[in-house]
């Protein structure tokens, strides 16, 4: 794994697959547990896939996925006209899209970021990250697809039989995971096994969130053509014990976004589920990699048409 830069002001203190985390190099105040109150999160150009990071990275991917998440984010707090979920983003990190369609941020967070990750970068409150990871699944695909032909469930939820690869779900799902240490895999769970974990307060808290984000999110992503087929989100839990939406959002990382009236018309997988995110990746590594060892370098098409898809979702979501 590339190695974090170091930057002034900021001292790295862990990095996952694809961002790196830094805090103060001199905190003037503290979150609770004693931790820094503000947090620096930095998105880099790496991509990961079946658990392991990819060489080449694509690039801007970090401007590309930071900007996405910013817009999210800023809807997501009653934006798009529904009550307002609570962020990590500190107060003043407000995301403005410029005539260029680059993102700005007020002055006094961008005085914060230092210019080698300006683009890439968001200022945070420090959280108590929850360990469940909350997967939405509107539609039948990825691993649900594999596990559905083999047993008509995903992840322990029965579902009609008849479904196909790709197939709209009557209802949205929750698939809650529980996040596993760095070079583990996370572990798909139950809701009781998450209720065992958080309590039965919390866990019913983080299903109805992140059901109602995935149908908010959906509803948009449908005004501009496009299908939101699932997703994952984080939370945390902040100073005032309120439940916080953290990490990235939305973003072609974190979701499967597809052309809508590509799934309308298509008659295969590949034609309905035209992605907008990094299947790309995924199906290419799956046909030349038998997941043992190292995995061979992305080429050079795989990493320029990621990078289409990623800026073209990019454009399709923040036009009027």
């Amino acid at each position: 794994m590339t190695t974090p830069l170091e930057l002034s002001g900021w001292r790295h203190v862990y990095s996952g697959k694809v961002r790196d985390l830094y805090a103060p190099d001199a905190p003037t105040s503290t979150a609770m547990g004693g931790g820094p109150e503000r947090m620096l999160v930095v998105a880099s150009d790496r991509v990961s896939a079946f658990d392991h990071v990819l060489s080449p990275g694509i690039p801007d991917k970090g401007v590309l996925l930071t900007t996405l998440s910013l817009w999210w984010f800023d809807r997501l707090a009653g934006g798009d006209g529904g009550r307002g979920i609570p962020n990590h983003l500190v107060a003043s990190h407000v995301l403005t899209l410029g005539a260029d369609g680059e993102a700005n941020t007020a002055d006094d967070v961008l005085s914060l970021i230092p210019d080698a990750v300006t683009g890439r970068s968001m200022v945070v409150k420090s959280l108590d990250m929850q360990p469940i990871e909350c997967v939405v699944r509107g539609y039948l695909t990825g691993s649900g697809w594999a596990e559905y032909r083999e047993s008509g469930t995903v992840c322990g939820i029965a579902l009609a039989p008849g479904l196909h690869n790709g197939d709209r779900l009557p209802e949205p799902i929750y698939t809650p995971a529980f996040k596993a240490p760095m070079g583990a895999h996370d572990e798909n769970i139950t809701y009781e096994r998450s209720v065992e974990l958080v309590g039965a307060e919390r866990a019913a808290e983080l299903r109805d969130l992140s059901l109602e984000i995935y149908a908010r999110a959906a509803r948009t992503a449908e005004e501009h053509g496009l299908i939101l087929a699932d997703t994952k989100f984080e939370f945390g839990i902040d100073g005032d014990g309120v439940l916080t939406l953290a990490d990235e959002v939305l973003t072609s990382d974190s979701s499967r976004y597809w052309d809508a009236a590509a799934w309308a018309s298509g008659t295969t997988p590949e034609e309905r589920m035209a992605s907008f995110d990094k299947q790309i990746v995924r199906d290419w590594l799956a046909a030349n990699w038998d997941k043992q060892g190292t995995p061979p370098e992305l080429p050079a098409d795989v990493v320029e048409r990621t990078a289409d898809r990623y800026r073209e979702l990019l454009g399709r979501l923040t036009s009027a």
